[in-house]
């Protein structure tokens, strides 16, 4: 084996042992600063229903909303004109206008009724404009609406399957002006970091570094990474795309346990761990009834029916015994031993908060 064919191999060697097992690259774990949809709004009609749009007694904005449009079309109506206008709907369309959309860009759009209209189903949406923050008008948008569901009604039972008062329309919008998005500011292009972690940041900087020149880029703070890039507009692109690609591992997850009080869904990451307790867990239920007893009296006898109630009241407590909780170095280990204690979701609530009090839950503990 040649001395160069023996470098090529080292070197090969050396660069998969530099990739980090389980790495993630640094597109997914930050945006570059500045590079970010921004959200679209606007109010049209759909019209074309089959008898399931508004109820215009009740949504008058759908009425001059349709004398508006007509008027803008040529349509003048006579005053104190009575419509009624069972195919014609109000709704808002939303829409996300992504970063670098350029004018002739289609994108797909969200329509939403916003009156008492039963259905969008098979209905279409007329020319609406689309507005941003600012109050400039960035798409119009205009087309079929599709919603995924069905209903029907008849003898007063109806019968709904998913929801059907709004829709998308794919494509929908047509783009009508761009939205100025700088890439970076003057030498420099930063880097946001999804979650704030001061080791990631530095596991970034590092991976950058690395892959180009040292002092490329330094971090901020737990979730700015600040990059010099080239001057040129084309240079910086490749460049932003090469940083993209850079793999990294990042750092240790903070363990995390998230509870949902209103449904009672636990959910943890890998890195929560139990340190060894003792767990005593019953169930108290009360029932509280009524007993209700007539009293008949004989006939012609002239006595009046009592009714009577008596009330009823039971307490049943389930035993429970007192279940020593081992360590737990991982998650499978502490599913299982969570699992051993044989609560429901609502009562884990209980028992994961009583765990963290006493310090035997490793974890942040988190209600929503």
């Amino acid at each position: 084996m040649s001395m160069l064919r023996l470098l090529c191999l080292l070197v090969a060697l050396s660069t998969s042992l530099a990739i980090p097992a389980h790495a993630e690259r640094i597109k997914d774990l930050a945006s570059v600063s500045g590079v970010r949809d921004n959200q679209l709004i606007g109010y049209g009609l759909v019209v074309g229903l089959d008898g399931s749009g508004d109820q215009t007694t009740q949504t008058p904005f759908t009425v001059q909303s349709i004398i508006n449009m007509l008027g803008n079309l040529g349509v003048q109506l006579p005053p104190g004109t009575n419509l009624q206008l069972k195919n014609v709907a109000a709704v808002m369309v939303t829409a996300n206008l992504p970063a670098f959309a350029r004018p002739g860009q289609n994108i797909d759009v969200t329509v939403s009724s916003i009156g008492n209209a039963k259905s969008l189903r098979g209905g279409t949406l007329v020319l609406t404009p689309l507005k941003g923050a600012d109050g400039q008008i960035y798409a119009l948008a205009q087309g079929n609406v599709l919603v995924g569901g069905a209903g029907a009604s008849a003898g007063g039972a109806s019968t709904v399957i998913n929801h059907l008062s709004a829709g998308r329309v794919p494509a929908g919008a047509t783009v009508e002006r761009a939205v100025p998005t700088a890439l970076g500011q003057g030498e420099f292009v930063h880097l946001e970091l999804n979650d704030t972690d001061f080791s990631t940041a530095r596991l970034v900087v590092d991976a950058i570094n690395q892959a180009t020149a040292l002092g490329t880029a330094e971090a901020l703070d737990g979730r700015t990474v600040r990059v010099r890039a080239p001057a040129d507009s084309t240079s910086r692109v490749a460049f932003i795309g090469m940083l993209e690609s850079l793999p990294v591992r990042p750092a240790m997850q903070m363990a995390k346990v998230i509870v949902n009080s209103r449904t009672g869904s636990v959910v943890m990451n890998q890195a929560v761990t139990l340190q060894g307790c003792a767990v005593a867990h019953g169930n108290l239920s009360v029932t509280v009834g009524t007993d209700t007893q007539v009293s008949q009296p004989p006939p012609l006898s002239g006595g009046q029916t009592v009714v009577t109630s008596n009330a009823k009241v039971s307490v049943e407590q389930t035993p429970g015994s007192l279940i020593n909780v081992p360590d737990g170095a991982n998650l499978a280990e502490v599913v299982k031993a969570l699992n051993a204690v044989g609560a429901d979701p609502l009562d884990l609530v209980s028992i994961l908060q009583a765990m963290k009090a006493v310090g035997a839950l490793r974890a942040d503990l988190e209600v929503i």
